[in-house]
């Protein structure tokens, strides 16, 4: 996966959980974009290996 950061993505939530968010990240010393590119990370990670696992490896045939 490319490292340099090219793009946005814009999100709109709460603004009461944005800031309780904001502030338990400042809390744990990080930033809330980190925390978003980790999860982004693990959700694309998880469901790579579960798509994967469904199509099978034999051009989407089930093994």
């Amino acid at each position: 996966m490319a490292k340099n950061k090219d793009a946005q993505l814009l999100v709109r939530i709460n603004k009461a959980q944005r800031d309780e968010f904001v502030a338990l990240c400042n809390e744990l010393e990080t930033s809330s974009s980190r925390e978003i590119r980790k999860f982004i990370k693990r959700f694309v990670s998880k469901h790579k290996v579960n798509q994967k696992t469904l199509k099978g490896d034999n051009n989407g045939e089930k093994s």
